[in-house]
């Protein structure tokens, strides 16, 4: 079976869902508000965003993408992510009991709640979309506005009514880990409010890659344009190729063996957190040997600093098998270390899936390689400078094997 059809993930043309199942911005932010009965504010751009039509910067088609209750619905129904945060912090009292708990990015409040629920002693729940006056209005019918209080706007321009909180909580992740840049919020956050032994929740993150067959895939997304109806469209293959697919990929398309390249934790790369990225695969039912196809970043939220989420890294991937690979594909592993035993979740293709699927970066070449030949290069992943919520990624890959020596350079922008 294809591993797309009937996922309803994306549209006829092979681009990614719309707003309201996406976490993408919308095209027309007028439109939408106009569709869920809100104002469209304008003002002057903040330095960096970018403004787009109208005066509205694309922060703006960010926040207003978030008004929905759609993408809300999508991300609540998305099991393992609302179970893990709902049992890290009902399994974990210590953590929340009689303690002041910042949510940075509320949504609908969900966080807020189980926080409350969990003996919190207060919960600032900030929100900057429209979505904020829903989360206030369920905090009030569910009988927690003594304990939890909604406060709209941006994290980097409100102020809390106290001077340091003991939790921040967030589900920060965007695809590829980083699409959407929130986690600068939640480090803006931190630096600002948290106590000195304050928790930050989840505290540490893992991006990951390996290599995949997609013959089929391929030829229906990026090949199909040399020969549209018999006329040549290639120009909109080099644009196809450069963006990233966001979809569920079958474990069976995994090509390359899985393995450890590198483990980065910043400011405190010890041996031990070696052992914690081992345990972590182990608890979550994946083979600790095997699973860690290539984690070539680990970010340790409660230490690292804004700039430490662009980087250039090396991987080495290994072939299990005589296959052809069409593509690389990322996903990420968050971790919550301080709990009093390790939890967490992997958005990769061989564990249940998530409302964040898998990255994929289709290469151009077609990578003739037999088992045990490697595919090595580096990637290099940075904000992009006029939307710094946009990732541009560069990739280097190179293999030298029987069948296939190839070495190039390809760029993708993430939008």
């Amino acid at each position: 079976m294809d591993r797309r059809k009937g996922s309803g993930s994306r549209d006829a043309n092979g681009g990614l869902a719309e707003a309201t199942a996406s976490r993408l911005r919308f095209e027309d932010a007028d439109e939408v508000a106009g569709e869920v009965g809100m104002e469209v504010e304008e003002g002057p751009a903040a330095p960096g965003e970018e403004v787009i039509g109208n005066d509205k910067t694309s922060a703006d088609y960010y926040f207003d993408s978030y008004s929905h209750f759609g993408i809300h619905e999508e991300m609540l129904k998305d099991v393992v992510r609302t179970r893990s945060y709902q049992n890290v912090i009902t399994q974990n009292n210590f953590l929340f009991k009689d303690k002041i708990v910042l949510d940075v990015g509320a949504g609908t409040g969900i966080l807020s709640l189980f926080c409350a629920k969990a003996g919190a002693k207060h919960v600032y729940a900030i929100e900057c979309s429209q979505m904020a006056d829903m989360a206030k209005e369920i905090v009030k019918t569910n009988g927690f506005s003594e304990v939890i209080t909604v406060i709209k706007g941006k994290v980097e321009e409100i102020e809390l009514p106290v001077p340091k909180v003991d939790v921040i909580i967030s589900e920060w992740m965007g695809y590829f880990l980083l699409f959407e840049n929130m986690l600068d919020t939640v480090l803006f956050a931190r630096d600002k409010w948290l106590a000195d032994d304050g928790v930050v929740l989840p505290d540490k993150a893992s991006l990951h890659l390996t290599a995949i067959e997609d013959a089929e895939y391929k030829e229906d997304k990026i090949e199909f344009w040399n020969n549209v109806y018999g006329f040549d469209m290639s120009c909109i293959k080099k644009q196809a190729m450069m963006e990233p697919l966001v979809d569920t990929v079958d474990q069976n398309q995994i090509v390359t063996n899985c393995q450890l390249l590198k483990v980065m934790a910043y400011f405190s790369t010890k041996l031990s957190f070696v052992f914690v990225l081992y345990l972590f695969n182990w608890q979550i039912g994946l083979n600790p040997f095997v699973y860690l196809i290539c984690v070539f970043q680990t970010m340790d939220i409660s230490k690292m600093s804004s700039g430490d989420a662009s980087f250039t890294v090396p991987f080495k991937l290994v072939a299990e098998r005589n296959d052809f690979i069409h593509a690389l594909v990322a996903y990420f592993n968050v971790s919550f270390t301080k709990c009093h035993k390790l939890m967490g979740f992997s958005t990769g293709p061989r564990s249940k899936s998530t409302h964040w699927k898998q990255t994929v970066l289709y290469l151009e070449d077609v990578v003739t390689i037999c088992e045990g030949e490697t595919l090595s290069g580096s990637m290099t992943v940075a904000n992009n400078k006029k939307n710094p919520r946009d990732i541009d990624i560069t990739l280097k890959y190179a293999i030298n094997g029987n069948r296939c020596k190839v070495s190039r350079t390809q760029h993708y922008k993430m939008r």
